[in-house]
């Protein structure tokens, strides 16, 4: 069987629109399930392809923030 995860979790995003996307987005994020982490990965190299080098900068301050305050809150 060759399931290609990428094309799959594209294919159920592919109409939907910008609410539709950021409920995906929280949902995800809010259920914490394992088993989210590769969609948002999809939805998070969608993003950063389309994205230019500041804005690229400002994602890798903020991740670089989140994983602070996150390894500080354990």
């Amino acid at each position: 069987m060759n399931l290609n995860l990428r094309k799959a979790i594209l294919s159920n995003i592919a109409t939907n629109n910008q609410d539709q996307l950021e409920a995906t987005i929280v949902d995800a994020i809010q259920a914490g399930e394992e088993k989210m982490l590769p969609g948002l990965g999809v939805l998070f190299e969608l993003i950063w392809q389309q994205s230019d080098e500041q804005e690229k900068q400002e994602m890798i301050d903020a991740l670089e923030q989140g994983v602070k305050h996150a390894t500080n809150t354990q």
